[in-house]
């Protein structure tokens, strides 16, 4: 049973690894896309911004799907359909191809994004310890990777089709590999409820609602704020604002990955160590700092010293806050109920993404940069405020209370 989580866990985290990796081959190449495609800058906005719209709208389908069918199939074949979707917006010609291969790309990642997390919640409680943190380390590593492919076919002039074929034909027949190790937790506990139990997870799963849920929908949407206004402005504001050369402005956004790798490598430990409502206060407060660092710096070696606070601070709410609603939802028993929390709360993923950016810049032109990045550092802070909604139950109701369902949560993990 040990090996069987241990591939499972294994083959999750190479999933994360490949997300990230096609992601970031996707966002670092728009300027490359714009021009294959002839876009204008007008039109581009309305490219960018449905991408995250239709992953929302795939989050939420996945929420049904996952009623009939386990995630671990989504995933399974969600992947090569990201996959495949990124190809053709590298080897099309036609407006047309572009908003087709992006439509297919958006609805692909939203069920990718919310199966991925459902299984990695379901893992999490199968280990009993904090091991959210090392699959978006994953991410974040394929990230650095899908980056550091697109400024080589950048210097080298490559075609974007020569650029994305490779990593294609590479990851997507391991990636179809690996799937087969993946470990469905909540689908095991549906299996193992009764017909009526199953009735009720069909008709709504979720406890009779999610009004517990919203705290951490608004942890999550202020930590993609921040995490979309460190992507799309940090380069500029550089520059712009704080005097650097070009070359210099590319800098930060590598070194906000590299941290949020590094912080979120050693994150488990220190949630093991300290707990999840430590740590997520820790990562705000440092997230914040990172924000009055770069708001108030005085030249770019000051700015890039923030930047580097901001990936050490912001890379823990986002794996914490799925950890979070996994373990809430599944203290409900009611089976279904974590897949549920997970595909809504990553909806709100999104809604960070498309709020961030176009904030950051109406402030920034109507205000100024400097005061623009104070907006994020205080939308941060609101996340001290929720910070107990990521503590066990035991610890949420004090400790001379028993922990809920706590024989649904062994049933869960042996099932496993």
């Amino acid at each position: 049973m040990t090996d069987v989580l241990r591939r499972g866990r294994g083959s999750l985290a190479f999933s994360f690894l490949v997300q990230g990796v096609a992601f970031a081959l996707l966002v670092t190449r728009i300027p490359g896309i714009q021009n294959r495609y002839g876009v204008s800058d007008a039109l581009l906005p309305v490219f960018l911004a449905a991408v995250p719209i239709l992953a929302g709208i795939g989050s939420v389908s996945t929420e049904r799907l996952v009623r009939r069918v386990p995630p671990s199939r989504v995933l399974r074949w969600s992947q090569p359909v990201v996959l495949l979707a990124l190809l053709g917006v590298g080897a099309g010609r036609r407006m047309a191809v572009l908003a087709v291969a992006l439509a297919a790309f958006g609805l692909a990642v939203g069920a990718l994004d919310a199966s991925m997390n459902m299984l990695g919640v379901s893992l999490q409680r199968a280990y009993g310890r904090s091991i959210m943190l090392s699959f978006h380390a994953a991410y974040s590593l394929g990230g650095i990777v899908g980056a550091s492919l697109a400024w080589v076919g950048a210097h080298w002039e490559l075609a974007l089709w020569v650029s994305y074929l490779p990593v294609v034909l590479v990851l997507l027949p391991a990636a179809l590999v690996g799937s087969r190790w993946y470990v469905d937790g909540e689908a095991q506990a549906r299996e193992d409820k009764g017909p009526e139990e199953k009735g009720a997870a069909a008709d709504g799963g979720a406890g009779g609602g999610l009004k517990w849920l919203l705290p951490l929908c608004l942890v999550m949407t202020v930590a993609y704020i921040g995490d979309s206004t460190v992507s799309n402005w940090s380069a500029k504001y550089l520059q712009d604002v704080l005097g650097s050369s070009e070359q210099m402005a590319t800098v930060p956004y590598n070194v906000y990955m590299v941290t949020t790798l590094l912080g979120r490598t050693v994150g488990d430990v220190g949630v093991r160590r300290f707990g999840a409502v430590a740590v997520v206060r820790s990562g705000a407060v440092v997230a914040a700092v990172g924000f009055a660092v770069v708001a108030s710096a005085p030249g770019a070696w000051a700015g890039m010293l923030g930047f580097t606070l901001l990936g050490l601070g912001l890379c823990v709410l986002v794996p914490q806050t799925f950890a979070a609603a996994g373990r809430r939802a599944h203290e409900s028993g009611r089976p279904g109920a974590s897949d549920a929390a997970v595909a809504r709360l990553n909806v709100f993923n999104y809604v960070g993404f498309l709020i961030g950016s176009p904030l950051v810049g109406a402030l920034g032109d109507a205000w100024s940069y400097r005061g623009a990045m104070l907006v994020p550092m205080v939308l941060v802070l609101v996340t001290l405020v929720h910070a107990r909604s990521f503590a066990p139950a035991a610890d949420r109701y004090g400790g001379g209370h028993e922990r809920p369902h706590t024989a649904d949560v062994g049933r869960s993990s042996n099932g496993l």
